[in-house]
């Protein structure tokens, strides 16, 4: 939410994936993630630079080394609000970087969300 490209990178492993969504989306027509930092930058760049976002996550589930996050991430970008509903996870290695954000929510239903500001 700081908006601080590094320290959000920071947390990263050098060979995390991020899914967001899960599967084939605009940010990733063909569903495979953004595998690796370098990727991961540019994702930042496309989805979260642009974008206020704001996590409203209702229960959390910690097991082991992961974390499941049910709620909705609202987002502020180009004049409207839209809110992402879901699961959101987040698996991290042992020093306690991050290799795997997964975040399954349904482009269907976050655009029909879609208002204007």
């Amino acid at each position: 939410m700081a908006h601080d490209k590094q320290a959000w990178l920071d947390n990263f492993a050098d060979d995390a994936v991020v899914e967001d969504p899960v599967g084939p989306s605009h940010f990733d027509p063909e569903g495979r993630g953004h595998r690796g930092k370098e990727a991961i930058a540019a994702f930042y760049d496309t989805a979260i630079a642009p974008s206020e976002l704001r996590f409203e996550f209702d229960r959390t589930y910690q097991c082991g080394n992961e974390e499941a996050n049910v709620g909705r991430i609202v987002i502020h970008s180009a004049g409207y609000e839209v809110t992402a509903e879901g699961v959101f996870t987040y698996r991290v290695n042992g020093d306690g970087k991050l290799i795997a954000l997964r975040a399954f929510w349904e482009l269907d239903r976050a655009a029909a969300s879609a208002r204007k500001l």
